[in-house]
């Protein structure tokens, strides 16, 4: 009979956007696509939107490898920039770390709203989201089940952004899987439906892997360009999802600081 391995893991979560965190610095985890989506799956397995596993890095003080629910490698994630931040925050007493990711370095420090992260340049040209075909990346020519001309950003993973007048109206599980495969998306999607009111955006968030879930880090960024883009803000909002609020600011560099709480849910081992 094949020897188990116990190993431990962290359950943390950005506003309800759930992580089973790993920490395999000391040790070798061995992952496959087929064996993230078993630790990912919420009935026979510990049950989250990504899992996250921490690795030793040359670059700087982690290096953060992310698997959406459905065992697919993605290269960013902004809630769990958040808490990974937070950890590496506390162990080594740094007023600022850096976090390696697939998408590259990304900055997390402490703020009054929470854990802020840079989340790096926000890509808005065609080839760099990506889409299939070039085209104004601010106003996409493109319609889906009554919502039309969506803004697209890369934010470390692709992002459409269908901006409406009442977000909570919108059937996002309807809608979100038929934009996530549509071919004009190469590499899927993450879709998003927005509503906004002075500067508080309403965002509801279908994301490539993981399907609808409380909050999207990277979804909150993207929105915040796309609006700014389209002359519905003026770079910075409350982002408000529905496990709670971001802030979330487009800053004259290019790239995007996003922040807002973190959270420990529970400690666990497994043998998956």
């Amino acid at each position: 009979m094949a020897k188990t391995h116990t190993w431990a893991f962290l359950k943390m979560h950005g506003l309800g956007n759930d992580f089973v965190v790993v920490d395999a610095r000391a040790y070798d985890f061995a992952i496959t696509n087929e064996r993230a989506a078993r630790i990912a799956h919420r009935q026979r397995g510990i049950g989250c939107d990504q899992l996250i596993i921490l690795r030793s890095s040359d670059n700087a003080d982690i290096f953060m490898e992310i698997w959406n629910a459905d065992g697919s490698r993605v290269g960013a994630c902004g809630n769990a920039s958040r808490c990974v931040g937070l950890l590496m925050l506390d162990e080594t007493g740094k007023d600022r770390i850096s976090i390696e990711t697939d998408a590259g370095l990304l900055q997390a420090k402490r703020s009054p709203h929470g854990i802020s992260v840079n989340m790096g340049t926000a890509l808005t040209k065609w080839d760099r989201i990506p889409l299939a075909a070039e085209t104004n990346t601010d106003t996409v020519d493109f319609k889906v089940g009554g919502l039309s001309a969506p803004g697209c950003v890369n934010m470390g993973n692709p992002h459409a952004v269908f901006f409406v007048d009442d977000a909570e109206a919108i059937a996002i599980g309807e809608i979100g899987p038929l934009v996530e495969y549509d071919a004009l998306f190469p590499e899927r999607v993450n879709v998003s439906v927005a509503s906004i009111d002075g500067t508080v955006l309403r965002l509801r968030v279908w994301e490539r892997g993981a399907g609808i879930t409380e909050a999207c880090g990277t979804a909150a960024c993207a929105s915040v360009v796309a609006a700014t883009r389209k002359g519905l803000l003026d770079r910075k909002a409350t982002v408000r999802l529905d496990g709670g609020d971001l802030l979330v600011e487009w800053l004259a560099d290019g790239t995007v600081e996003m922040a807002g709480p973190t959270a420990l849910a529970y400690e666990g081992t497994s043998t998956l």
